[in-house]
């Protein structure tokens, strides 16, 4: 099933990902550093959601409180519990 999520506190705006079967795919975001946005998708690719909540949770990016890699996390939470952001 294909997510979408308005991000808060990063220069990207909005990331769309697929979650299946516990495992995320197709991770693009809109805005951001475009270079390091496509490494952190292609990083993420076919990996378990729940394992990269734990690795990606918490990341700050110049003190914002939060980073791209951290709203992915939030994303895939709210995905997991059935929500959407």
């Amino acid at each position: 099933m294909t997510h979408t999520y308005r991000t808060r506190g990063t220069c990207s705006k909005q990331i769309t990902f697929d979650l299946n079967d516990g495992i995320v795919s197709n991770v693009s975001f809109v805005g951001g550093c475009n270079g390091n946005l496509q490494g952190v998708g292609r990083l993420v690719e076919g990996q378990k959601a729940e394992e990269l909540v734990a690795k990606l949770k918490g990341i700050n990016c110049g003190g914002k409180g939060t980073s791209c890699p951290d709203q992915l996390a939030r994303a895939i939470e709210i995905a997991l519990a059935g929500k959407e952001g």
